[in-house]
């Protein structure tokens, strides 16, 4: 279903509406995302809080079934010197379903840009939630550890 605009925000119904929220951030990053990945947990579970720090390139997802810590995509590697901030949403949840999205080089297959989307489940609201420059090679195994 199609993203709608609610004030300055967009809200979506499903997890794929996480994608196209993705693209459109990332066409006006100048990066844009090619490549995507939902957020499931080894339990099955969907829904996480999330936690991050931008500036360290590091996304950890907590899973709210399992209460598993899975830090996404390489961010296992910038751990120690990250500073992570819980997430949250503006109607004051903190449980999410995540995709991230990659931007890649030119015929290439190494990420050049990462992107961190999420959907509340409880009002739909679907961001983007934090990017950062990712110089991974081989696109295919960083999305592999989302």
């Amino acid at each position: 279903m199609a993203l709608r605009i609610k004030g300055e925000y967009r809200y979506g119904d499903t997890q794929e509406d996480i994608r196209d929220e993705l693209r459109r951030y990332s066409v006006l990053n100048g990066y844009e995302a090619t490549r995507f990945a939902d957020a499931v947990c080894v339990c099955g579970h969907k829904v996480f809080q999330l936690e991050m720090d931008e500036g360290a390139g590091v996304a950890v997802r907590l899973c709210m079934a399992c209460n598993k810590r899975h830090p996404m995509g390489d961010s296992e590697a910038y751990m120690e010197e990250a500073e992570l901030e819980d997430y949250g949403c503006p109607c004051s949840e903190d449980q999410f379903e995540l995709t991230v999205g990659v931007a890649l080089y030119e015929a290439s297959e190494d990420v050049r840009w990462l992107y961190v989307g999420c959907r509340c489940p409880t009002c739909g609201l679907t961001a983007n939630y934090g990017d950062w420059k990712n110089e991974f090679h081989g696109f295919r195994a960083l999305l592999d550890r989302i």
